[in-house]
């Protein structure tokens, strides 16, 4: 597929939505941090309650990429919070409620949620406010008509943190509505400041504007079958997972794509390589977690045809210059902010991938079978007690 700087995406392409909402992410993101601003007095006085409690849990849930959203953010805030911090799918919530939730502590469930509309997304809070004594709602949404904005709206003990506009992707895959998601997790929780925003914004415009373009094509020119995201990171595994995702949604499960940390990699996931395998590593900013994605890049590119093997990474440090994509002014930040102009390269990798296969990225199931908003699930009633199962 040739392309041009001025016009990537040729034209009736069917990937109109997927493409603006890919390039808009970093315009999008500046929008976010001043929602939050504007939220900020209103967000404090919800939380700071909340997180004065030492037994408080947070909980980050949602599903598929917003359920990687959680992941992506989870040690972060963590560390910004100093309480318990899990991220739990809002599938898993509602298959095993019980478990999900095996103590009664007090409880922050901060959901994520483009549309709102998911089943397992209004029943996850529901379950909670079920099995929990004490459990208030930090929902984050693309959707103000979404039936969880809409149910937590009015509540004492919710609190709506609505995101921009555009931030609502029309098309089919989550792309802009999964950064801004976690982005506003990031700054609502204090594990980042608003005056922070622009170095990642300022890498993300480096790749939506061509930066990595070379690179990108010179990839795909190999026409890989298989492609394998690894990231050694809990945030970074997080985006690996969601890398994976966007690939095999964009391309209608044309192309294999999986993900794994760089240690775990080795214990049987390993099996998916071939010659045809196109692997793309996440190289971690926390020096000692370092170690171990270089450690796997160079096994692999030993083993694997020259040009397969990829680090993103914001430093280039121990890095030979072929196959290291650079993502300029970030050898500082946090993991879970170098996720944010990371995951754009994934999404344009899905993009490229999809388009080269004759698909159309904004509806890459046009017969129906996978939906942009999940369909065809039963929630079923829980029963009183665990063991109480007609």
């Amino acid at each position: 597929m040739k392309t041009t700087d001025q016009n990537p995406v040729p034209q009736d392409s069917g990937a109109d939505h997927t493409t603006a909402e890919i390039a808009q992410q970093p315009g999008v993101w500046r929008e976010v941090g001043a929602v939050v601003a504007a939220e900020r007095g209103a967000l404090d006085a919800f939380l700071e309650p909340l997180l004065a409690d030492g037994n408080l849990r947070i909980v980050l849930t949602g599903a598929g990429t917003s359920a990687f959203a959680g992941d992506v953010v989870r040690a972060s805030v963590a560390r910004a919070t100093g309480r318990r911090t899990d991220a739990v799918s809002t599938t898993d919530i509602v298959a095993d409620p019980h478990a999900s939730f095996p103590d009664d502590v007090p409880t922050l469930l901060v959901s994520f949620a483009r549309s709102g509309d998911s089943p397992e997304s209004v029943a996850a809070t529901r379950l909670a406010d079920q099995v929990l004594t004490r459990v208030h709602h930090l929902v984050i949404t693309c959707n103000s008509a979404g039936q969880l904005a809409r149910l937590h709206g009015g509540s004492a003990s919710s609190h709506v943190l609505l995101m921009p506009a555009a931030a609502n992707d029309q098309g089919f895959a989550m792309t802009s509505s999964f950064t801004s998601m976690l982005l506003a997790s990031l700054l609502a929780l204090g594990a980042l400041t608003a005056d922070a925003i622009g170095a990642p914004a300022a890498a993300a415009e480096h790749i939506t504007t061509g930066g990595l373009d070379p690179h990108i094509e010179e990839l795909l020119a190999r026409e890989p079958e298989r492609l394998v995201y690894l990231g050694s990171s809990s945030a970074l595994k997080g985006l690996a997972q969601e890398s994976a995702l966007k690939l095999l949604e964009l391309t209608g499960g044309a192309l294999v794509a999986s993900s794994e940390s760089s240690l775990g990699f080795r214990h049987g996931p390993k099996s998916v390589l071939n010659d045809r395998t196109a692997v793309v590593v996440y190289v971690s900013n926390d020096p000692y977690t370092r170690r171990y994605d270089l450690d796997i890049l160079a096994e692999l590119r030993a083993g694997l045809p020259q040009g397969s093997v990829v680090a993103v990474t914001a430093s280039p440090d121990g890095l030979p210059a072929d196959g290291t994509w650079l993502l300029p002014g970030l050898a500082d930040a946090d993991d879970a902010v170098l996720a944010l102009p990371a995951v754009v390269c994934a999404q344009l990798i899905a993009l490229r991938s999809s388009l080269a296969q004759g698909i159309r990225p904004d509806n890459p199931f046009p017969s129906g079978e996978v939906n942009r908003v999940v369909q065809g699930v039963t929630v079923h009633p829980l029963p009183q007690r665990p063991d109480d199962v007609a």
